[in-house]
């Protein structure tokens, strides 16, 4: 058992007062650069860590984080992500760290407005932010630089914010690696579809737009002479959604691939399989979640990416943890791995983690 020593230990050992060192381990007051250099040796000589739990629940401060996610399902991507928040929460509790939750519908920029009041007025020293409505989310950001609380963005990272971090993939590169899966499963002069799902307000999240970006540039940059095609569906309208895809694969029967930029791959899926249509349509979407996952193994998805969501959003919780109680410095873009699932190998994804 290592030694335990008490600021007047420290004193002795630095040949400074106790106020100083108290100053400095606190990080209040003024000192001198030479008392500073001190004290520094003998913290690190001494390997000193101080009782942060001890500290919090003397100081009695409390520390609430909001996050601000999308409303979710269980078993979406979204409640995988908060799997991580509640996980990261359970873990700070004694450091008195409570986390509210706040929720939009991602298909509805004005439920997302309409929280931005609540934030505002909310007692709160940090917010976590899924950026799906980018303009929306920089009007928040705003605000919330001028309240001086920090924040962490999550889903796709935002220029010209001053998050102290970002928690997720690198929305284009996901977006180019998707366009090379998919133009090595075709002919240079085949059409594909993009699927995208209907939004009031924005018409793309943030991160589809950017995946989108990416996709597209590879394909133009690697001699893809064919059309792309967008298709607009519902998220959760089956029937209109079959009307739709119905005509559309009726006016354009030569188009056997496509894409969608989020996790709802499934609602094609099963349509294929309702329609019993061959797997010969190569589909690629994104995020393992089960609905997905089922059609991955019966063949009507061929590739998913994925960004371990329930990482993000412990790292999320945990970032600002560290940046307001521990007092230390967040790496700002912290890019997840982009992981390429098949069939053959998804079996294997989740293995020691």
């Amino acid at each position: 058992m290592g030694k335990t020593y008490r600021i007047k230990d420290i004193a002795e050992l630095s040949g400074v007062s106790t106020g100083t060192v108290d100053r400095i381990l606190h990080n209040r007051g003024k000192v001198s650069e030479e008392a500073q250099k001190k004290v520094e040796k003998v913290l690190k000589e001494i390997d000193y860590h101080p009782n942060l739990i001890a500290r919090s629940l003397a100081l009695k401060k409390k520390y609430k984080f909001i996050t601000l996610i999308p409303s979710f399902a269980q078993g979406e991507y979204w409640a995988k992500l908060s799997e991580g928040i509640n996980k990261a929460e359970q873990e700070l509790f004694s450091y008195n760290i409570e986390v509210d939750r706040m929720f939009f519908n991602q298909y509805d920029k004005s439920s997302f407005d309409n929280l931005i009041p609540k934030i505002e007025e909310a007692d709160c020293q940090g917010v976590i932010i899924a950026t799906l409505f980018k303009e929306s989310v920089i009007q928040l950001t705003q605000q919330l630089d001028k309240l001086e609380i920090p924040y962490v963005l999550i889903d796709a990272f935002i220029e010209n914010t001053n998050c102290i971090a970002y928690y997720g993939t690198n929305s284009y590169d996901s977006g180019y690696i998707a366009g090379r899966l998919l133009f090595e499963q075709i002919q240079p002069e085949d059409n594909i579809a993009i699927f995208r799902f209907i939004r009031k307000g924005d018409m793309h999240s943030t991160q589809v737009m950017k995946r989108e970006e990416g996709f597209r540039d590879y394909l133009y940059g690697h001699d893809f002479l064919g059309k792309i095609y967008p298709v607009h569906i519902h998220a959760d309208e089956s029937e209109e959604n079959k009307e739709i895809l119905d005509s559309f694969f009726a006016t354009h029967e030569e188009i056997k691939a496509g894409i969608i930029f989020n996790s709802r791959a499934h609602v094609l899926g099963d349509y294929f399989r309702n329609q019993d249509i061959d797997r010969h349509f190569k589909l690629i979407g994104y995020d393992v979640i089960d609905s997905n996952l089922n059609h991955l193994n019966d063949g009507y998805i061929t590739h998913l990416i994925a960004q371990r969501p329930e990482v993000q959003g412990f790292n999320c919780v945990r970032a600002l943890f560290r940046h307001l109680v521990l007092k230390e410095k967040v790496e700002q873009i912290n890019y997840m791995p982009i992981d390429i699932l098949i069939k053959e190998n998804i079996k294997y994804y989740n293995n020691y983690i």
